[in-house]
């Protein structure tokens, strides 16, 4: 089983950044994509971003795309999330994930279990 731990999070005013962490660790597949989702209230959880194990993939929601840059330290099994020029509407939980196939990821399919996410509050 595996188990993710995002940190990072905070309060923010618009425009200014912040950099999210998540560490996977137990049982995690010799290759896998890791991915960032988030979830406002009274909204269904979203993607956000995903990297594949070596980093040579990368995809971005059109929402986050040109602010947020997603990375990869494969040998600490830890994902990173930079945001930068931050908007009221990025407000969220922000969780990890990981799954075997890049796109399936994408799609949100075959995830892991979540973590308890990240809080990411932008006031305006």
């Amino acid at each position: 089983q595996v188990q993710l731990v995002e940190s990072g999070g905070g309060l923010v005013q618009a425009g200014e950044s912040l950099r999210l962490s998540c560490a996977a660790s137990g049982r995690t597949p010799g290759s896998y994509t890791m991915g960032w989702f988030r979830q406002a209230p009274g909204k269904e959880r979203e993607f956000g971003a995903a990297i594949s194990w070596s980093g040579g993939t990368i995809y971005y929601a059109n929402s986050v795309k040109g602010r947020f840059t997603i990375s990869i330290d494969n040998a600490k099994k830890t994902v990173y999330l930079q945001m930068n020029s931050l908007k009221p509407e990025d407000t969220a939980v922000y969780y990890c994930n990981l799954a075997r196939q890049f796109y399936a990821l994408v799609r949100m399919r075959g995830l892991s279990s979540w973590g308890q996410g990240t809080q990411v509050t932008v006031s305006s």
